[in-house]
């Protein structure tokens, strides 16, 4: 079994060796271990720092993409280099390399596919308490939009097998962790999580430059991720809303009109019939949206079977 740790990294020169020196030379039940440096445009010497740090391969990208799209290239290019299992980490050590066995333990069991490393955001001390709120507020709405309990949903300590990496898509340009935890929901991936350890801060976040930032920028990548693989759920429930407001305003109207003073609120039923117009336009809309949906989901399996089909050149 081959095993490629791999590490987004953006300008961690200065960090970058630490994560490397951490990491495991050899692992129970893995027979081949090699690291994997994605250098997301970084404008000093990550890619150099990474060579001599004894990194196996070192990929390049040619501009500053974002932490996303790091995270799918590591992804593409560990299964070209033949991983059957995946562990990404963070390039700051913020996390216990030696807890990369605990991340393995469910998939070489056979009882995941896909492993997320929990740091216990609930009490993690590095956290202040709005901080601490927030992630578990994140996960919690995470957990309802996946379907499946993820205690901690922001963590970029996972393990993935070569069929999650094969099947994995991001379409955000700001994180993975959100998008990719529902898109394998949808999919019905066996996800388990694991308690793991966390080192000291050796950087503030890049990720997270400010609280307002961070949830408008995650809020949408969960909204988008849901209503791309639940359309005709969310299209419907807004149908929902116009159409009852819509009958209310009816039963107002009707209301009125039998106990005689009907005359003076017929704006009530001009506005009823515009909300269930637009009620009935929105659930036209989830079913083109969800028509759509099977067309995408015919076009991921045809982008599986050519990823498959390269990787096995």
């Amino acid at each position: 079994m081959k095993l490629i740790i791999q590490i987004p990294c953006y300008n961690e020169a200065q960090t970058l060796p630490q994560t490397v020196q951490s990491l495991p030379r050899q692992l129970p039940g893995v027979d081949c271990l090699e690291y994997l440096v994605i250098d997301d445009g970084s404008s000093d010497d990550t890619a150099e720092v990474a060579r001599q740090s004894g990194v196996h391969h070192v990929i390049r990208l040619p501009h500053h993409a974002g932490l996303a799209v790091g995270f799918l290239a590591g992804l593409e290019a560990c299964v070209q280099h033949g991983a059957d299992v995946i562990v990404n980490t963070d390039a700051d050590n913020q996390y216990h390399s030696t807890d990369i066995q605990r991340l393995l333990e469910p998939i070489l069991a056979g009882r995941a596919e896909l492993v997320i490393g929990d740091r216990g955001v609930a009490n993690l001390d590095t956290f202040s308490p709005f901080k601490r709120f927030l992630q578990r507020l994140g996960s919690w709405i995470t957990s309802q939009a996946s379907g499946v309990d993820i205690p901690d949903a922001t963590s970029g300590f996972r393990a993935l097998s070569r069929e999650v990496a094969l099947r994995t898509l991001v379409l955000s340009e700001y994180s993975y962790t959100l998008e990719t935890l529902i898109q394998a929901g949808a999919r019905h991936t066996v996800i388990e999580h694991v308690s793991v350890r966390t080192n000291p801060p050796t950087r503030p976040s890049r990720l997270i430059k400010s609280i307002p930032q961070y949830l408008a920028y995650s809020s949408a990548t969960i909204l988008r991720a849901y209503t791309m693989y639940r359309p005709l759920r969310v299209f419907t429930t807004f149908s929902l809303l116009m159409s009852l407001g819509g009958l209310a305003g009816i039963l107002r109207f009707l209301y009125f009109y039998f106990t005689g003073a009907g005359a003076g609120h017929i704006q009530s039923l001009i506005l009823s019939a515009a909300l269930l117009i637009v009620g009935f336009q929105i659930f036209l809309i989830g079913l083109v949206a969800d028509l759509i949906g099977f067309n995408r989901k015919i076009l991921e399996e045809v982008l599986y079977r050519l990823r498959k089909a390269e990787a096995e050149q």
